[in-house]
């Protein structure tokens, strides 16, 4: 029973989705649950690290059960197999801090003397703290000892100013390049989170090996459903964690507030030991998997969540929703679709300035918005969140939508133009889809 409640926690790299806070269920999934009693500045820095470093105790899932150390190292390394090289790391979407590299580290990699085809080349980025939400924790001898997951691995990449996956981190920006059931499928020891979803594990590493980039399936360790009715993977795409403040509902299908999510993230899909409980996982018919495995009421002392919350949530809700590039966007077009966005189309009726969504009642059925019922389903609500528009420039690769059902903005705008029967010309949709990219 120990492994199978580890097992589920198999979908940290999100999440990511998501952002951790507060613990115990909070009644109403809204409630705001910072410490007034803490300076600001306190909080945000704190949260600033325990964002970017703390992985909650979840090392004994990833390294513990999954051996995800070991694959890392290689069999050279003290681990098994080929090792993981930053080259093979970057591959699969982990980014490298290059503020974390010292000058001869730079200077090394520039010059081809520091080989990043070498596993050992990995181990020395994590010594340095230098590979993104992945935390390494070292021997006295230098051997890797165990890794954890940090918020940061989903909801941070980098401006890959020094190469491509290396750069200056960017918090709060979603990881669209991660693949997250490449990396989990590196474990040797799959067998007991095939057991907890009651599969065999050449089924499993299939269903892992089809999240691709971005995208995690973060419902499928409380409901056990891998795909959507029509066939396609039921993973979904990594949120951003940006632009926040004052966002009532922070996930798809609006389980919470940042509170309880991050709560829900942190516990049952990092495998961090704290407390958390929401009876409305009690449900055998709509949660199988949570109810066998008693996720709904989860509890470790010491509890290494529920007290660092708080300074966590101050961080995120410090960090705005990023501008475009003045160069991404036609300027003339954008401010014509304001217009549109704010008159004709209707959009803001919803998407309301500043925050581009509704400061309260965010959610919607599934006929309203004109799209299936499926991911809704899976939630308490049964509907979908108005999602904030801030940045979607950051969200452009694999799609728009929970699912990334439509590829562009434009797809998005002749949705909306179709099922509200707006009657939009081609140059006023095109207009609109220039504002969006603007925001």
């Amino acid at each position: 029973m120990r492994y199978k409640r580890q097992a589920v926690i198999l979908l940290s790299f999100i999440t990511a989705i998501t952002l951790i806070e507060c613990t115990k269920v909070i009644p109403d999934y809204h409630k705001d649950t910072s410490d007034k009693a803490v300076p600001e500045p306190t909080l945000v820095s704190t949260g600033k690290q325990i964002f970017r470093f703390d992985a909650f105790g979840d090392e004994d899932f990833w390294s513990g059960l999954l051996h995800i150390d070991k694959a890392i190292a290689g069999a050279k390394n003290g681990g098994f197999g080929a090792g993981v090289s930053p080259k093979t790391a970057l591959a699969v979407g982990l980014k490298v801090d290059a503020g974390a590299l010292p000058p001869s580290v730079v200077a090394g990699i520039q010059s081809g003397a520091i080989d990043l085809n070498d596993p050992a080349t990995t181990l020395a980025l994590l010594k340095l703290n230098a590979v993104v939400g992945v935390k390494g924790n070292f021997t006295a001898e230098g051997g890797l000892k165990s890794i954890g997951i940090t918020c940061a691995s989903c909801h941070s990449t980098v401006d890959n100013s020094f190469a491509p996956g290396i750069g200056k981190r960017l918090d709060g920006w979603p990881n669209r390049d991660l693949n997250v059931g490449a990396l989990i499928s590196l474990t040797d020891n799959a067998q007991p989170i095939a057991n907890l979803l009651h599969v065999n594990e050449t089924t499993l590493r299939q269903v892992l090996g089809m999240w691709g980039p971005g995208k995690f399936a973060a419902i499928l360790f409380m409901d056990g459903k891998a795909l959507r009715p029509d066939g396609k993977v039921a993973a979904n795409l990594i949120p951003a964690a940006f632009g926040l403040k004052g966002v009532p509902l922070t996930t798809y299908t609006g389980w919470g507030d940042i509170s309880y999510w991050n709560s829900f993230v942190g516990n049952l899909e990092m495998h961090g030991k704290g407390d958390f409980t929401d009876p409305r996982l009690n449900d055998p018919a709509k949660y199988p998997i949570a109810v066998e495995n008693g996720f709904f009421n989860v509890n470790h002392v010491p509890d290494l969540i529920t007290p660092k919350l708080p300074a966590l949530r101050a961080y995120q809700h410090s960090i705005s929703a990023p501008k475009p590039p003045a160069n991404t966007f036609d300027h003339a077009a954008a401010g014509r679709g304001k217009a549109i966005f704010l008159t004709k189309a209707k959009c803001a009726s919803c998407h309301i300035p500043p925050l581009y969504t509704e400061p309260v009642n965010d959610l919607h059925t599934a006929e309203e918005i004109g799209i299936d019922d499926f991911e809704a389903k899976r939630s308490p609500t049964g509907k979908y969140r108005t999602t904030p528009l801030g940045g979607l420039f950051t969200r452009a690769k694999g799609g728009f939508y929970h699912d990334g059902r439509f590829a562009t903005l434009n797809d998005v705008v002749n949705h909306y133009d179709t099922h509200f029967k707006l009657k939009l010309s081609p140059a006023e949709k095109h207009d609109l889809a220039e504002y969006l990219k603007s925001l």
